[in-house]
C-alpha cells in the first residue's frame, strides 16, 4: 500500500528529500509525474489511464506534506523500508489503508516511474 501523511504532520520538511521517486511535495504546491522520474510528455499509466507527466497536478493538500499514491513504491526497490516514515519525527507517515496493494504492484511501479 501507499504510505499517507496525517494530518499530524508538522510541516517539517524532513520526509520530502528522502522518496527516491519525488511522491512527497510541500502542501499546496503542484505536483507532476515527471518530478523525479523518468517520465516526460504523453504517457499512458498503469491503470490505463493517459496523463502529460510534465503537466502540474492539483496539491493533494493544501495545509501539510502530502504523499502522490500513484508515486508511491513504499521504497520498494530503492530501501528495505519507507524512508519518509523512518526520518519522520512524529510519526505520521504511515500506510495508507485506501490504497493497499502487493509489492509486485510496487515494485512495477517503480520500474515504470524510472524505465527499468
Amino acid at each position: 500500500m501507499a504510505i499517507i501523511i496525517t494530518d499530524e504532520c508538522i510541516n517539517c520538511g524532513a520526509c520530502e528529500p528522502e522518496c527516491p521517486n519525488t511522491a512527497i511535495y510541500e502542501g499546496a504546491d503542484d505536483w507532476r509525474y515527471k518530478d523525479g522520474t523518468k517520465l516526460r510528455g504523453k504517457v499512458v499509466l498503469p491503470d490505463g489511464s493517459e496523463v502529460d507527466a510534465d503537466a502540474a497536478q492539483t496539491p493533494l493538500s493544501d495545509d501539510i506534506y502530502y504523499i502522490v499514491p500513484g508515486k508511491c513504491t513504499e521504497c520498494k526497490g530503492f530501501h528495505e523500508e519507507p524512508q519518509c516514515a523512518a526520518v519522520c519525527p512524529v510519526d505520521c507517515c504511515v500506510p495508507d489503508d485506501n490504497h493497499v496493494e502487493s509489492e509486485e504492484t510496487l515494485l512495477n511501479r517503480q520500474s515504470f516511474l524510472h524505465n527499468e
